[in-house]
């Protein structure tokens, strides 16, 4: 299967904060509930340590992603430190409820932030969940071209894979939302007016998804990534897959500074 750019409707600057802020939230509580990226937790502890780094800035945020069960998982390995939520579309409100919660050491930035430029001031290890396939392989490159720059510590993380046992999973999840909308918190009546009185909630998470397994970067092409972009070289980077109790493993890449 071939990666296929599609568009994703969260993507789209016009639509509708409350549907997106609604589908972004009910990843969060599906990652949480899953724990998908359990397996990610030893390779960014280990990022964590080999960088040096005191912050995490996790960048496209969302509802806040996995953040829940990665930081008790961080601890588990001996790291803490704290972690700044950013978006393009920022979620404050998921941030609040993430750190009410029990995570701590959790903020969201509440001004936008644009992946391929990240501010110097927010410095830290990157990281990217469920995130880096939204970019077209230009932008990707650009992404990484800009954290080689700044020599910025940088960790991708994907659940998503062009392969049937994903698109089987994704088209599921409408009826995940019908079942687990009224647990999701925050709570707003806006999510279950858009998701049974006008299903858009479940029509944009089942098209995200899907366009999410389309778009979905192998492990060779996120090597071909790397290779392409000259600044690179400032960074040693790793891409493979890990492992876990999932039939669908997590991809990643990292990219960490050089030791002198």
């Amino acid at each position: 299967m071939r990666r296929i750019q599609l568009v994703e409707l969260e993507d789209l600057p016009w639509f509708p904060a409350a549907i997106r802020d609604a589908g972004t939230d009910f990843l969060r509580f599906m990652l949480t509930l899953g724990n998908n990226y359990a397996p990610a937790a030893p390779l960014l502890a280990r990022a964590v340590r080999d960088s040096g780094a005191t912050r995490i800035v996790d960048l496209c945020s969302g509802g806040g992603g996995p953040w829940r069960r990665m930081l008790p998982a961080l601890a588990a390995e001996g790291v803490r430190c704290d972690v700044l939520l950013t978006d393009r579309f920022p979620n404050p409100a998921s941030g609040a409820e993430l750190g009410a919660g029990g995570a701590g050491r959790l903020a969201y930035h509440p001004l936008p932030v644009d992946a391929l430029a990240v501010p110097a001031e927010l410095g830290g290890l990157r990281t990217l969940f469920s995130a880096f396939h939204h970019f077209p392989p230009p932008a990707a490159a650009a992404l990484l071209r800009d954290a080689a720059r700044q020599g910025t510590p940088i960790a991708i993380f994907e659940a998503t894979q062009r392969s049937p046992a994903s698109v089987v999973g994704i088209l599921l999840s409408p009826l995940f939302v019908l079942l687990f909308t009224p647990l999701i918190r925050p709570f707003r009546w806006s999510r279950l007016l858009l998701t049974y009185l006008v299903p858009a909630v479940p029509l944009m998470v089942l098209w995200d998804g899907l366009v999410s397994c389309a778009r979905s970067y192998t492990v060779a092409e996120l090597e071909a990534l790397v290779a392409s972009v000259p600044e690179a070289g400032a960074l040693r980077w790793e891409a493979g897959e890990a492992r876990g109790g999932s039939p669908i493993p997590v991809t990643y890449l990292i990219g960490l500074p050089r030791a002198e």
